[in-house]
């Protein structure tokens, strides 16, 4: 299925995009390429998440949850920044790509599909 593929790709993509804008100058054209691709980036990673229930019953799951607020919170913070809200655009991007990270170290845990197609099922 094409959504187990997309969604490690682009994420491996997000984290080190997310990472590179957050220690870069702000408000730069560079900055802002960078955070739409981002934006983009993390987006399709948190729809992909609803082509992959793997699971438990096949389901949804809590993970999910996390997905919704993925595209909420990016959504905020590009309505914040619109509006001249820097703060509340730096706090939920940054809160954003914290998510992500936590939710990357998740998914490499023992057990989880990502540790099976990587081979270390545990």
């Amino acid at each position: 299925m094409a959504a187990i593929w997309i969604h490690p790709v682009l994420a491996v993509i997000a984290l080190g995009l997310g990472a590179a804008n957050l220690v870069r100058e702000k408000g730069t054209p560079v900055h802002r390429l960078l955070g739409w691709i981002w934006v983009i980036s993390m987006a399709v990673v948190a729809i992909s998440t609803y082509w992959i229930r793997g699971l438990g019953d096949g389901g949804f799951s809590l993970i999910h949850l996390l997905s919704v607020w993925t595209i909420v919170s990016m959504a905020i913070a590009l309505v914040s920044i619109r509006r001249g809200q820097v703060k509340t655009h730096a706090r939920f991007m940054t809160g954003t790509m914290i998510g992500a990270v936590i939710a990357a170290i998740l998914a490499l845990a023992p057990g989880r599909l990502l540790s099976h197609l990587l081979g270390y099922a545990g």
